[in-house]
């Protein structure tokens, strides 16, 4: 079948279920309701039949409570709308090749990158007439980026509302980098932390001096969380410690737009080499490629793990134990480490709005116009400010025009995050919602989340103070190279875009990740003296497996998507 012959009748497909789905379901709604929302108003909860929705999603939810919390309450009310929601657990892309191949679909699914399989079996619709017919919220704030959503150049369909990346967003919190406690840094009277031997050097002094905690425990110098796929946080640091921005597999060359498998990068051999000297000199967790999720954060939680270089949504359960065991000397601050001071870190290297990963309307929807109406409610400022901020009076009060968490929420949400969150479901919708970032503010000059400046510098407990105050900063982003520092990236972030699953980037790169995390593990934990045996034998069996095919089908779908993004 020629190139993009699968899509062309997944479209097709799409496009006849569509059809059926106005003629038909928009009845169910109501023509008022219908009116309301094309004319830009959310739907209203007293003139919508209750109605549940499937929904599954590649991202964790660990906090989820099926909309019993207090925020999920209220969108219920006002959409009308519960979701029956299934949450990946291991391996999601396997979730999705199933729902793909059973024809089992629920009505939302989020697949991130992996919508090309849904697109190629026909399990998801163009959603770009019940945009234009059903969600105002969603088309306004997508304006001029609407066509960042388009699936190809072959394909101009829309098949995924973006929820993933933020319209617009001046990021103002550092959640990456690499981290240590606030104890350790201290003891080394603050000490510029710049490179891997940096780091290396404050976790090697402190637990020198300090074998084991107050209870006996053996301190560590160093975890990693490699379980499932976990394993992308251990070698995304190989780009990000050399200079590269966060393309997923690929580092992505600024002016040829050529794509290269990461790991062939002679930098990055370099990274994985440091890493193995830190097991050889036992500073590396020996546990950290074969221990699960729940054993990472646990150690996490225990206090004895000094360092990490793991981003905050990761670990973040267990700095959240810590922080309601009253052990703030034991969280965390960032640092922009790199393999030495030739490089940048990355972390706020913008790739502008991707329009990439987010929720698909599955072909055997039960009412897609609700479920695109619900969407859109989400994308509301009603909706999004509900999800960051939650209940008026409940959780934040407004005087003089200032909106400000009420003090004994904040202090909740400061020290029992993940019970709070559950209860109240801050913050827990962000990604089923279009939805502006970190430092925009909304029509009444309020911003849309609770990151800013002034809250987060609200919010710092005294030693994060003290450490920051040590670095001459006010934020830990003014520790990091700034978004101007870099060029814009005219692709987006590379890895959301959707690839059809029989391209050979597809296909290949599945051989090449089975290779790569068989032997990055296993040159990490070898004797130093094995290691470059070990990492030229791993660079034999990508080429082997065709990783410069996979690299050139790549650089081809990067460049399409340039051609794409520039078509208006």
């Amino acid at each position: 079948m020629k190139p993009g012959g699968k899509k062309t009748v997944a479209s097709s497909m799409a496009a006849l279920t569509l059809a059926a789905t106005l003629a038909g379901c928009s009845g169910n709604n109501g023509s008022s309701t219908a009116e309301n929302t094309a004319e830009g108003s959310s739907p209203s909860g007293s003139s919508l039949k209750p109605i549940t929705l499937t929904y599954f999603s590649e991202d964790s939810s660990t906090n989820w409570n099926n909309m019993k919390d207090e925020v999920g309450k209220v969108i219920a009310e006002k959409t009308g709308v519960t979701l029956d929601a299934e949450f990946a657990v291991g391996d999601p892309v396997q979730k999705i090749s199933l729902i793909a191949a059973t024809g089992e679909y629920p009505d939302l699914i989020a697949a991130k990158a992996d919508v090309g399989k849904l697109v190629d079996a026909g399990a998801v619709i163009d959603l770009t007439d019940l945009i234009d017919k059903y969600a105002p919220n969603i088309k306004k704030m997508l304006g001029d980026k609407l066509v960042r959503t388009k699936y190809s150049l072959d394909d101009p369909s829309i098949y995924a509302i973006p929820t993933w990346s933020a319209v617009e967003e001046k990021k103002i919190k550092a959640d990456g980098g690499f981290e240590l406690q606030h104890r350790v840094v201290k003891e080394a009277g603050y000490p510029p932390i710049r490179t891997v031997k940096d780091f290396e050097k404050v976790i090697q002094d402190y637990i020198t001096k300090h074998p084991t905690d107050e209870n006996g425990n053996k301190n560590i110098g160093f975890s990693l969380n490699a379980d499932d796929w976990h394993m992308y946080q251990v070698t995304n640091s190989g780009f990000q410690t050399t200079g590269g921005p966060d393309d997923g597999e690929y580092y992505i060359d600024q002016q040829t737009h050529q794509a290269t498998y990461h790991f062939r990068r002679p930098e990055e051999k370099e990274y994985f080499r440091w890493l193995n000297h830190m097991n050889d000199i036992g500073l590396l967790d020996p546990e950290s490629f074969v221990q699960k999720t729940d054993q990472f954060k646990a150690k996490v939680a225990s206090g004895r793990v000094l360092g990490l270089a793991d981003p905050e949504w990761d670990y973040g359960d267990g700095q959240n134990a810590l922080k309601a065991a009253g052990k703030f000397d034991q969280t965390y601050g960032h640092y922009p480490v790199t393999l030495s001071e030739e490089y940048k870190d990355t972390s706020f290297w913008p790739a502008g709005f991707d329009g990439g990963y987010g929720i698909s309307i599955s072909s055997k929807c039960k009412d897609p116009v609700r479920a695109i109406q619900f969407l859109d409610f989400l994308a509301s400022e009603e909706g999004q400010i509900l999800n960051n901020w939650g209940i008026e009076g409940k959780h934040y009060t407004v005087e003089n025009g200032k909106r400000t968490m009420i003090p004994a929420v904040q202090e909740r949400a400061n020290k029992d995050g993940a019970a709070f969150q559950k209860e109240s479901g801050l913050g827990l919708y962000w990604n089923l919602m279009v939805h502006y970032g970190d430092g925009i503010k909304d029509s009444t000059g309020n911003y849309f989340t609770r990151n800013y400046p002034e809250l987060l510098t609200a919010n710092y407990s005294e030693p994060e103070k003290e450490a920051l105050k040590a670095y001459k900063a006010e934020h830990w982003k003014d520790l990091f190279p700034k978004e101007e520092e870099f060029p814009p990236r005219a692709y987006g972030a590379a890895y959301t875009m959707s690839i059809p699953s029989d391209d050979p980037a597809v296909i290949l790169g599945a051989k090449m990740k089975d290779i790569t995390w068989k032997r990055v593990p296993e040159a990490v934990m070898a004797k130093p003296e094995d290691f470059d045996k070990i990492w030229d034998a791993y660079m034999a069996d990508l080429e082997k497996a065709g990783v410069q095919e996979m690299e050139e089908a790549y650089t081809k779908h990067i460049q399409n998507r340039i051609k794409l993004w520039s078509a208006n």
